[in-house]
Formats: C-alpha cells, structure tokens, sequence
C-alpha cells in the first residue's frame, strides 16, 4: 500500500505549522513538523555548549537524541524524556537550526528519521523539503509563502502577546537573513517543489488557507 502524503513547504513565518496541524486533524492523518527535529537538535547543541561550526560534534549528537511527539491541541516536543516545548520557537533557537540544518552531514543523519514517519492512513509533513527531497513522491504538494515584511509582523504580534520584548525591524533583518541562508544552502535548499501549489498566505486569513489545502487533498 502507497501511503499518501501532504507536504507543506515555505519559509519560516509562512503560517505551515498551524495549518498542517489543522489539516492532518481534518484529515486523521499523522503529521511531521521536520522543524522541530532541526530546533530540538539545536537545543541540544546549545544545551551542551557545542560551537555551531563543530560538524563531527553536531553529527554525533544528532545520531544520539532521542524525540517524541505528541500532536494535540498544540504540538508537544520531547528532547531525551524532557518537555523542550517551550524553547522551539524562540529566535535563538531558529537561528541555530537554520545553521546546523545547512550541513549535509546532518541532513543526512536526520532524513531517515524524518521518513519514518509516513505511516497508514496518511502523514502531513510540515517543512523547507518536504516536497523537494524527504518525499518527493508526494501527491500532494503546497508551498506555502508570504511577504517578509507580513511574517515578521505575525512573529512580532506573537511576542508581544507572550510579554516578550521585540523589535520589529530586528525581526525581520532575521527572517530575511534566515530566507537567504535556507535558500542558499547546498543541501535540500528551500524551493518550491515540482508539481507544488504556491499560496501566498500574505492577505488570506489560516482559515482560507486551510480551506485552500483542504480543496487540494480532496
């Protein structure tokens, strides 16, 4: 048996985690975030006081961590048996996984991982390669995007809504600097996938755009 899935792939900011969530709930499909494995790995790395340009360092522990997920209400995140929840989307901590996701070595550790996911009756898999290179044999393909300018205001309502402290314009020299860096990356760069659907989420609410992926599967 074939087991489909949904790939949702885009820039950080694009709005991919919550409505994969939504859709793989619509659906009663499983569903990967693939970066939450690259933001636990860079907790670890982080928690361990390893430089973010010791490679041989940064692969070992990758082989070595162990996760778990529990996707609910909200997507719950286990690092070696310890809640990192909480630390998954700070900006320290999105930075680090965008550098340590750029080393092929690590990609390489971390992709069967990833595809051991795909289990019956179907998976969502929420990411920057989903569609490109951990399943490219996905029927179904959305690359979802927004203007810069649009995401970082979204990050900085957030912060803001948590008490966080924030600069708008800080926000976005990050998540412009992120685009360039996961797009230029020689491994699995961010693209849009052969026979993806491109939506712009700049001026659709998540609802449209849930809609929007729903007509797809359907």
């Amino acid at each position: 048996m074939i087991i489909p899935v949904l790939t949702i792939d885009g820039p950080s900011g694009a709005g991919k985690g919550t409505v994969s969530r939504a859709v793989a709930k619509l659906l009663d499909w499983n569903y990967l975030d693939s970066g939450s494995i690259y933001r636990s790995l860079a907790i670890a790395v982080l928690q361990v006081g390893i430089a973010l340009d010791d490679l041989p360092a940064i692969t070992q522990l990758a082989k070595e961590m162990q996760l778990g997920f529990e996707c609910g209400e909200s997507l719950l995140v286990r690092l070696n048996g310890v809640d990192i929840t909480a630390q998954l989307g700070t900006e320290t901590t999105g930075n680090a996984a965008s550098i340590v996701a750029a080393y092929p070595e690590v990609r390489a550790v971390l992709l069967q991982k990833q595809k051991d996911f795909r289990k019956a009756p179907g998976l969502v898999a929420d990411g920057r390669d989903m569609g490109s290179v951990v399943f490219p044999d996905a029927p179904f393909k959305v690359y979802l995007t927004a203007s810069a300018e649009e995401r970082a205001s979204r990050r900085y309502k957030q912060l803001i809504e948590k008490g966080i402290d924030a600069n708008l314009a800080q926000i976005t020299r990050e998540i412009e600097e992120r685009d360039r860096r996961d797009s230029g990356r020689a491994a699995a760069p961010l693209t849009v996938p052969e026979g993806a659907i491109t939506i712009d989420s700049s001026s659709l609410s998540i609802q449209q755009v849930i809609d929007a992926v729903m007509d797809l599967v359907r």
